[in-house]
């Protein structure tokens, strides 16, 4: 496997990409059009975006996009094909990215990750955040949640927006910092 500049695949690796996409995240992307639209709104020279492949077929994708005059990067999406996943890709993915905000100057990389499925995956789902929200984070508990992932690569919640996504699904954010100290 060997990770690249998504401005290096293919017509065909493209509709893969936006096909993990679709797959991976149908809430933000129902469609491989609205994949292919995303796919397409992101691949510009400011962001990077990178993608897992091996043996010219794409197991994953991720990208930053560069805020606050370059100092944080947003992680915007990850996408690894599901029957791929729990086999380090999705980890590659984020360490290149980290490495490349490193490398642009980025001194914190973060995401928002929304817990909108269903009756909710994490702690945070269909409870009052404004009630003692600090106590909240402090037991936080990220269940099926895509948050897991991220808290095993030293992520830390750094805010929570409460009822982003509807009552009781909030958007929670994760951040790390890039700074070698």
């Amino acid at each position: 496997m060997e990770i690249i500049n998504m401005a290096q695949l293919n017509e065909t690796q493209i509709i893969q990409a936006a096909q993990i996409l679709t797959d991976s995240i149908p809430i933000g992307w129902p469609t491989l059009q609205d994949a292919l639209d995303e796919i397409n709104r992101l691949l510009i020279p400011e962001n990077t975006m990178l993608a897992a492949v091996e043996k010219d077929i794409v197991l994953g994708w991720g990208g930053i996009l560069p805020g606050y005059n370059g100092n944080v990067f947003e992680i915007h999406p990850l996408a690894v094909r599901g029957d791929r996943r729990k086999q380090g890709i999705g980890r590659a993915i984020i360490a290149a990215l980290e490495d490349e905000a490193r490398k642009q100057g980025g001194m914190t990389i973060y995401l928002g990750a929304d817990d909108e499925r269903g009756n909710g995956e994490t702690s945070f789902a269909n409870v009052d955040l404004y009630d003692d929200l600090p106590e909240k984070i402090k037991s936080f508990s990220p269940g099926t949640h895509q948050s897991g992932f991220y808290l095993k690569l030293g992520y830390k919640i750094i805010g929570v927006m409460p009822d982003a996504n509807g009552i009781g699904k909030p958007d929670i954010y994760f951040g790390k910092s890039l700074r070698k100290l």
